[in-house]
């Protein structure tokens, strides 16, 4: 497979690049992560993303060990080309750690952090804790 197209990516320092992943049928912003060259390879190649673990400092096949997959429908760069927006079928539709379809269930009002978002799964089930 020919990799020019990974030479358009503007990588950080160390080598990743921001990746927002979007519900492909609601528009909603899922999540955000981290991918290396291999990261991103791993991707293309198989259909599912597949992401960088800072904190691991390994890759990390979304859904792994929770079955929420995440299946690729596009793969957009930004005009800087420093940036991925990834167009996804949720499996299952929980994307985030806490069980719940977004990152993103947080929001400011008045000044505090309010959760407004539903746990859709516990976590403990997902990961067998």
């Amino acid at each position: 497979m020919s990799s020019h197209w990974l030479e358009r990516i503007r990588w950080n320092e160390a080598g990743l690049l921001p990746v927002i992943a979007q519900d492909a049928d609601s528009g909603r912003v899922l999540m955000l992560a981290w991918m290396n060259r291999e990261a991103l390879t791993a991707t293309v190649t198989r259909g599912e993303a597949v992401y960088w673990s800072r904190s691991r400092q390994q890759l990390w096949h979304k859904g792994e060990t929770s079955g929420h997959v995440q299946k690729i429908k596009s793969i957009r760069l930004d005009c800087d080309h420093d940036a991925l927006l990834l167009e996804v079928e949720q499996v299952q539709g929980i994307a985030c750690h806490t069980g719940r379809q977004s990152c993103f269930f947080q929001r400011l009002d008045d000044h505090t952090w309010q959760t407004v978002d539903p746990v859709l799964r516990n976590p403990d089930e997902m990961y067998g804790l």
